[in-house]
């Protein structure tokens, strides 16, 4: 097993925390752990990529990033009404 696939599984993990926050507390924390777990998620198909010698999921991580940010920021535009 190599160093960036278990970096994969540890970043994988890492969403748990994400998620238990997106289930429990209110809209300002969901949009932040929202962003958060976009990110983490880009980092852990990233590690992916190079585990398994992969330059198209690189790509993938790359386009995951971008879209993840651009996510939030409209998920937090739309709840704005509510806030």
């Amino acid at each position: 097993m190599s160093w960036f696939l278990a970096a994969a599984l540890v970043l994988q993990v890492a969403l748990i925390p994400c998620a238990w926050v997106c289930w429990r507390f209110d809209s300002e924390h969901r949009v932040v752990a929202l962003g958060l777990a976009g990110t983490v998620q880009a980092l852990a198909v990233l590690c992916l990529a190079v585990g398994y010698g992969e330059p198209g999921l690189a790509s993938l991580a790359v386009v995951l990033a971008a879209l993840s940010s651009g996510g939030s920021v409209a998920f937090a535009r739309f709840l704005e009404r509510w806030l």
